[in-house]
């Protein structure tokens, strides 16, 4: 006499290993898909209330004294006189503007300095490159007159 099991209207000649589901590549996508989820938001959710923490905590114990002197812009601790929205000569922005441009090209030199050797000599065409455009720029600049301060 054979044993059946009668299991959610199915007859099956062998036990519950029969069904058992499969794990297939898709349901494994799923699971880590829901578990990456999962843990954003639990790392958004702490960054969040770590954030409105700080800011509750620092509007309960911070002193508090409003005057007129305080609501004033602060510069340089000299009062303002006059309109304090004017116009400033574009030869400001302009040197600034070059000020940067030369600030990270020796940010970047430094890095091909320190691996020149492994690079080879396509790496000290490539920086040579660099820095004729940037002297050329520079010249351009000169022959322009930005870099004298009017």
């Amino acid at each position: 006499m054979e044993m059946k099991i009668i299991m959610f209207g199915i007859h099956a000649q062998e036990p519950l290993s029969m069904y058992k589901k499969t794990v297939t590549f898709a349901h494994k996508i799923i699971y880590f898909s829901i578990m990456n989820l999962s843990l954003f938001l639990v790392v958004l959710l702490t960054a969040i209330a770590l954030v409105v923490a700080a800011m509750v905590i620092a509007r309960l114990i911070s002193p508090r004294s409003y005057n007129k002197q305080k609501a004033e812009a602060y510069e340089c601790g000299i009062p303002t006189r006059g309109h304090s929205w004017m116009q400033f000569h574009a030869g400001y922005y302009l040197f600034a503007i070059l000020f940067l441009l030369f600030d990270v090209e020796t940010v970047l030199l430094f890095p091909w300095a320190a691996s020149v050797r492994a690079m080879g000599v396509d790496g000290l065409i490539t920086v040579l490159f660099f820095l004729v455009v940037l002297i050329l720029g520079l010249a351009y600049a000169w022959k322009k007159g930005a870099l004298e301060w009017k």
